[in-house]
């Protein structure tokens, strides 16, 4: 038996349809996202977790090396401590080489000269920085965070955020979302690891539902806190393979983020070695993350 107390509104409920819910009762509205042409309700694409997880694989193995020319903002802070600094109009160069092999060097605003050089070949990476005369090495992985926030940059920060991995079938597993509402249309697939007897939230790579291109992908550390928030926009073609033109990195944990907009890009036309080679110049300061500053001894260049 229904409760008295709910027989005002079915009886209304009633009226309405019996009333054909006429248009005095009705309002409806367009939903429109971003992306869409805005002539009408965008269609919603429907996939399924391993059509994503392929579509992942294919994109990362299309590309076996780029050459880029980008501009680029540089972003020192972060969101949780309530201050950024951004550097506008810096000139760079980005070069990327299958499995682990990146560049990036940057120039100055107006006078173009050389900002900072950056290499990363595997597990150590390589920085020269010009106008403080000083060349540092380190490991990739980044134990303690610095107070310079130039020392804090690693290569392969840059590497994992431009070129996302494909999934690995031995070790991840895989939990997919369907976020969808009236402001936002993403599949979000997460990527589980198991250590410990424990399940690790390791990725979380969002695909837009209007084209299934990367929109988003973040980065958590053992402690679910996140290491990259890198998210992708505006794809184009370049020699035949998409690629985000638009691409915002942040490392909120080492308190900087980069936005970078791609000017013109090679893809597939091959880089040798010795491009990725960065030889300490004569009579610069070397410092050796992880270790006390060197002293007068060490004002020698180097190379390999």
């Amino acid at each position: 038996m229904m409760s008295p107390r709910l027989i005002p509104a079915y009886a209304l409920l009633v009226c309405l349809m019996a009333g054909g819910l006429s248009s005095c009762f009705v309002r409806r509205r367009l939903i429109v996202r971003p992306g869409g042409n805005g002539s009408g309700a965008p269609a919603l694409l429907v996939t399924n977790r391993d059509a994503l997880v392929a579509l992942i694989s294919r994109e990362y193995n299309a590309i076996r090396d780029l050459n880029a020319t980008v501009d680029m903002t540089p972003v020192l802070g972060s969101a949780e401590k309530s201050k950024m600094t951004e550097y506008k109009d810096v000139r760079g160069y980005i070069l990327c080489r299958q499995p682990n092999n990146i560049r990036i060097i940057g120039l100055f605003p107006v006078v173009r000269n050389k900002a900072f050089d950056m290499v990363s070949t595997g597990n150590t990476f390589r920085l020269y920085v010009p106008s403080k005369n000083q060349f540092v090495e380190g490991s990739n992985d980044l134990i303690e965070l610095s107070a310079n926030k130039i020392e804090n940059l690693r290569p392969n920060h840059f590497l994992e955020a431009l070129l996302v991995r494909p999934v690995d079938p031995e070790r991840d597993r895989l939990m997919l979302e369907n976020f969808t509402d009236e402001d936002n249309a993403y599949y979000i697939l997460q990527v589980v690891h198991e250590e410990g007897g424990e399940l690790r939230l390791d990725r979380a790579i969002w695909f837009n539902r209007l084209n299934l291109q990367i929109s988003r992908q973040i980065i958590f550390d053992a402690n679910g806190n996140i290491l990259t928030d890198a998210r992708y926009s505006d794809w184009k073609p370049y020699d035949n393979i998409p690629f985000p033109k638009h691409i915002e990195i942040n490392r909120p944990r080492d308190e900087y983020g980069v936005v970078i907009d791609i000017i013109k890009m090679n893809i597939n036309k091959g880089l040798s070695d010795d491009q990725f080679d960065l030889a300490q110049p004569p009579g610069t300061k070397l410092r050796i993350l992880g270790q006390a500053p060197p002293g007068p001894a060490s004002l020698q260049g180097r190379s390999k």
